[in-house]
């Protein structure tokens, strides 16, 4: 999302600052100055704080991001990890090729979870482990993202609706249910207003911290950030792309330093633990800046508003509340389009609360699961606290443990 380019681009400016400072200091020290000792002989006077303050920084430009997440996030009970299973080449009718990825039994109710910008489909590690005993994962990189290669032109909501409608018609005889983070939640929105007959292969949506329309309208500082779009977020983002080999080289030194990790856990919580924030910086860092930087473009033109008012099947909208990324309105509004959808609000996560606080959204998107595909045999695990509050329609949901 846009916010967190952002975030990402001050973080990669610090980075590169300090291992600026880090570069003068040494040299500094090693020129030193030139002084006349009592034989009138000339020599260097070295400063040694230039040279331990300069290797300080140096060794926290290269090795800070080891550090960072253990000073930023809690320690795991479970570890989040960017692994990768058996999956297979897709063709697209848009020219691109997509990486799909199938999990669990072949003749159970088919997911096919959407990731989120800068991310991919190793995102949903914690959902493969959690639900593939009892339903079909269909996991998938974004075009671009990941193992997917995109066409050119094909970096857009429309474009990714093609190829999710084109997963849909390979994902079987059963129903699917569609789940999308963010921009994954973006492109099922933008398929059901573009492509409303797909509903009749659809038993249900679930959109998790997303946005009905222009992220940048959806953000904290929304109006700072709508009044900068023209005259400064667009040009930056042109300039990504035009010179995205540096912009990756200068990423990558931020992912090593931990500025970028600095920037990440911002789009977290409080329940973020330290492989989590390693994990989504990693897919941060790794996924072409290029390719991101056509997909902000693609968003701050994008609109889906009352797409599901055209909403025939049942619809999960989950929001946390302190989402700073896509705030909560946005789930309230896409919520209250459809009388078939229904919202939860998570408490104490921000737009990553798919992956912190996977516990509570894998036990829901499984309920919710259950309830519009009857033939799913699921054991449910009990909840303890009431973390998840329900608005609007029936009773609130239970929740599994505090922590992921």
């Amino acid at each position: 999302m846009p916010l967190l380019s952002v975030f990402r681009f001050f973080a990669t400016l610090l980075s590169l600052a300090v291992l600026a400072a880090a570069g003068y200091l040494l040299w500094s020290w090693y020129q030193g100055d030139l002084v006349p000792d009592a034989a009138a002989n000339i020599y260097r006077e070295r400063e040694a704080w230039r040279l331990w303050t300069g290797g300080a920084l140096l060794a926290w430009s290269l090795l800070g991001g080891r550090l960072v997440p253990s000073l930023l996030a809690r320690a795991d009970r479970r570890r989040s990890r960017a692994e990768r299973g058996e999956g297979q080449m897709i063709a697209s009718p848009t020219g691109s090729e997509l990486y799909v990825e199938t999990h669990g039994p072949a003749g159970a109710p088919p997911i096919i979870f959407t990731h989120g910008w800068g991310m991919d489909s190793t995102f949903w590690h914690y959902a493969q482990q959690d639900l593939s005993d009892r339903y079909r994962l269909v996991l998938w990189d974004l075009p671009g993202l990941g193992r997917s290669k995109a066409a050119k032109g094909a970096i857009s909501p429309e474009a990714f609706a093609t190829d999710l409608a084109t997963l849909i018609e390979m994902s079987g005889r059963q129903p699917a249910v569609l789940v999308g983070h963010s921009i994954g939640g973006i492109t099922i929105q933008t398929l059901i207003r573009d492509n409303p007959s797909i509903q009749s292969r659809l038993a249900g949506v679930v959109l998790l911290n997303t946005t009905h329309t222009n992220p940048l309208e959806r953000m904290v500082l929304s109006g700072l950030a709508q009044a900068l779009q023209r005259p400064v977020l667009e040009p930056a983002m042109k300039m990504v792309i035009a010179l995205q080999p540096l912009v990756w080289l200068s990423k990558w030194q931020s992912y090593l330093s931990g500025s970028l990790h600095l920037a990440q856990r911002l789009g977290f919580g409080e329940y973020v633990t330290r492989s989590q924030l390693e994990h989504v910086s990693l897919l941060a860092t790794r996924n072409p800046p290029a390719v991101e930087a056509r997909g902000n473009l693609a968003m701050f033109r994008w609109d889906a508003t009352a797409a599901l008012a055209r909403l025939r099947i049942p619809a999960l909208v989950i929001g946390g509340d302190k989402d700073i990324v896509t705030k909560l309105e946005a789930s309230r509004t896409i919520a209250e389009e459809s009388d078939l959808a229904e919202l939860r609000v998570v408490e104490d996560v921000n737009h990553m609360g798919p992956m912190e606080r996977a516990d509570l959204y894998n036990q829901m998107i499984a309920e919710f699961v259950l309830r519009v595909q009857p033939s799913a045999s699921v054991d449910v695990p009990a909840g303890a606290g009431r973390q998840a509050q329900r608005s609007g329609k029936g009773p609130t949901a239970d929740a599994v443990s505090p922590r992921a």
